[in-house]
């Protein structure tokens, strides 16, 4: 088992939360992991990224090479078009629809979409915002997302749903619903939709 995922997304959006929740689940499972410290501005606003790589075999670095990502999950949907370089040929980018306008001349969201169908790539999209409004909570995206890309990870449902139960529990059992709930929201919205 071997999985190159790179996550981006802006500041403030909870990359670092899907990776972790990850890598809590690959640990679980005794699998090895590498994880990147995060690149660009991690202030609100400004883009972000990190690679985890998870295998059970030995781990020789911890940057996803071009061309070789089996997944792509953004929060924000310009940055993943901005990864699409270290998209393998096989992979998939699982990324939210919901644009995080961060810059003077973004484009519309019509003319994101179209990129997408134009790609080339594998790709899901998911209205994020408007689902993990649905679970409880609009900062639930994160979330959302992981559910999302969650089958194409190769973890198991079960062992990211122990790593979101493991990682919200110090907030209290009302934050661990809310996210297993955005979790699940993700997880099935992602399911029903078609790969482009």
């Amino acid at each position: 088992m071997k999985k190159d995922i790179v996550l981006c997304g802006v500041g403030g959006q909870g990359i670092l939360t899907v990776a972790v929740l990850a890598v809590s689940a690959a640990v679980k499972q005794g699998l090895n992991f590498r994880q990147s410290e995060v690149h660009g501005m991690s202030q609100r606003g400004g883009a972000v990224e990190c690679h985890v790589r998870i295998s059970d075999k030995d781990i020789h670095g911890d940057l996803v090479g071009r061309g070789r990502a089996d997944c792509i999950i953004s929060v924000e949907p310009l940055e993943a078009l901005r990864q699409i370089e270290y998209l393998a040929k096989d992979g998939v980018i699982i990324t939210n629809t919901e644009p995080f306008k961060n810059i003077p001349d973004y484009p519309p969201q019509e003319r994101l979409l179209e990129l997408y169908k134009n790609s080339g790539a594998r790709h899901i999209l998911v209205d994020a915002a408007a689902l993990a409004r649905q679970a409880g909570n609009a900062r639930a995206q994160n979330v959302v997302m992981a559910g999302a890309a969650a089958k194409y990870l190769g973890l198991g449902e079960q062992a990211m749903l122990d790593a979101v139960t493991v990682m919200f529990a110090p907030k209290g059992a009302g934050v661990v619903e809310l996210n297993l709930k955005a979790f699940e929201i993700g997880l099935k919205a992602a399911s029903g939709i078609a790969v482009g």
